[in-house]
């Protein structure tokens, strides 16, 4: 019995070590507590409403200090990741944990179908030569999927899959997080044409953000660079020894199960149904995020798509065994449960804040933070602004009304596509930086990484990539961006 359980655990698509769980835990009721702290240390403020055609909204120029208000009482900070869905943001985050779970469900289907490692293995025929090739291309197309469609959390649903690529090519997991997730973020971060940071904040502060977007292709391009230089440099040292490899023992079980020698029945079968299933999804994310109408409802036609057609898939690719699928897409519901509490710890910063009535004294600082200074420290502090901001407001469209309706509303010496690109800049790439960020610990502790572990791995990377977001910032004051 013991023996089955473990084989069981190692066959999970998804499998999030105690070790990582914990820690994670720990991190997160860290914050929460400091969240609960600083209801009570920073002084409680609030911000009127006014009448603008026909809508009630905020004035961020009518702040009210509130005397003797008290913080968040500790039973509801503590209650704080269960009380947010019944928030505003409470609806967002059910739809990202139930898409998070049909997602795991259905490749967990496929990988015991063995769908993944079909696909895989025809894609590396063609690329054996080419390897790192390969995971450039791969890198290119997520970070476009970024840069142009706002695609993030969504690139989790193809992590399982770009894993196994990395370790059937003779890389490792963390390879594979980095050609996706983390070239994802930084195209989300070079924001193209992104919808949820450029296109939005361009039409809060009413500037076209087609005039100057030459500015903008010439950074993706820059930072594309920086990317396929980190991980060069990463595959070069794992080429030359494995065990340098910052999952080498994780990927050890994998590789056990992903290279044993079998024979798959109906291989061409396999491949067509899930190749015929891969066009349909791309196809709907593609559909639904250039269209304006219709984007808000991305990740619920995705949900549908997953649900339906991947199960579809399964049954097709299994021969149509329902018993066997049903018990696969549990399997990958339950292994991906402990993330879901990660998202709600995380989401409930922002709350915790809110409820305490500090967001409109932190805002109310900043209007005195900005004036009187010359554009370049200006850029500066703005930067640092949103920096700070994003730690506790993760949603890209939330901190974009926030933001740029207190930039409207002042003078400062900067052309609006400036402050556009300040925003773009603080928003992105802290996604991929702040524990707060749920799609950077769910991605990490999919490779079983932990979170420090990262930020010893990869501080030079953001180091590197700060100093070029402050190099563009200047260079774009400069010539008048």
């Amino acid at each position: 019995m013991p023996e089955k359980k473990t084989a069981e655990k190692e066959d999970k698509l998804v499998n999030i070590s105690r070790k990582s769980f914990i820690f994670v835990l720990i991190l997160l009721s860290a914050l929460i507590v400091v969240s609960i702290v600083l209801t009570y240390v920073i002084p409680k403020g609030a911000y009127q409403t006014k009448t603008e055609n026909g809508e009630e909204v905020v004035d961020y120029q009518s702040y009210i200090p509130l005397e003797n208000e008290p913080g968040i009482p500790v039973w509801k900070g503590v209650l704080a990741p269960f009380l947010l869905l019944g928030s505003g943001d409470g609806i967002n985050i059910i739809m990202l944990s139930v898409f998070l779970l049909v997602i795991v469900g259905t490749f967990q289907a496929m990988d015991d179908n063995k769908g993944i490692k079909v696909i895989v293995d025809r894609v590396i025929s063609k690329f054996r030569n080419h390897r790192f090739l390969l995971l450039s291309i791969v890198s290119f197309v997520f970070m476009g999927f970024g840069a142009m469609l706002g695609l993030f959390e969504e690139m989790l649903t193809l992590l399982p899959v770009i894993v196994i690529l990395s370790l059937s090519l003779g890389y490792d997991s963390f390879t594979g997080f980095l050609v996706s997730i983390v070239s994802c973020g930084f195209g989300f971060s070079s924001a193209v044409t992104n919808p949820f940071t450029v296109l939005f904040a361009s039409q809060l502060i009413d500037v076209n953000p087609m005039i100057k977007i030459w500015f903008r292709i010439i950074i993706f391009f820059v930072m594309y660079g920086l990317i396929e230089l980190f991980l060069l440099l990463y595959t070069k040292k794992i080429d030359k020894k494995p065990e340098a490899s910052y999952t080498y023992e994780s990927d050890s079980k994998i590789k056990d199960r992903l290279f044993k020698e079998e024979i798959i029945p109906d291989e061409k079968k396999i491949f067509i149904t899930y190749l015929v299933f891969f066009a349909v999804v791309l196809t709907t994310l593609i559909t639904f995020s250039v269209i304006d109408s219709v984007r808000d409802y991305t990740v619920v036609a995705l949900i549908a798509v997953f649900l339906i057609g991947g199960t579809l898939a399964a049954l097709i690719a299994s021969g149509f065994k329902f018993k066997k699928t049903v018990k696969s897409f549990f399997k990958g519901v339950v292994s991906v449960i402990p993330t879901i509490l990660f998202i709600l710890m995380a989401s409930s910063v922002k709350y915790i804040l809110v409820e305490g009535k500090v967001l409109p004294t932190i805002t109310n600082t900043i209007n005195g933070l900005v004036t009187n200074k010359n554009p370049y420290s200006l850029a500066l502090v703005l930067f640092l602004i949103v920096l700070v901001l994003e730690f506790f407001i993760s949603s890209s469209t939330a901190k974009a009304i926030f933001v740029i309706s207190i930039l409207k509303v002042l003078t400062l010496g900067l052309t609006k596509e400036m402050q556009v690109l300040i925003y773009t800049f603080a928003d992105g790439y802290t996604n991929l930086l702040f524990p707060t960020s749920p799609v950077l610990l769910i991605g990490l502790s999919m490779i079983e990484f932990s979170y420090f572990k990262w930020l010893k791995k990869s501080w030079p990377l953001f180091a590197v990539t700060f100093a070029l977001v402050i190099a563009f910032l200047m260079i774009g004051i400069l010539i008048g961006y």
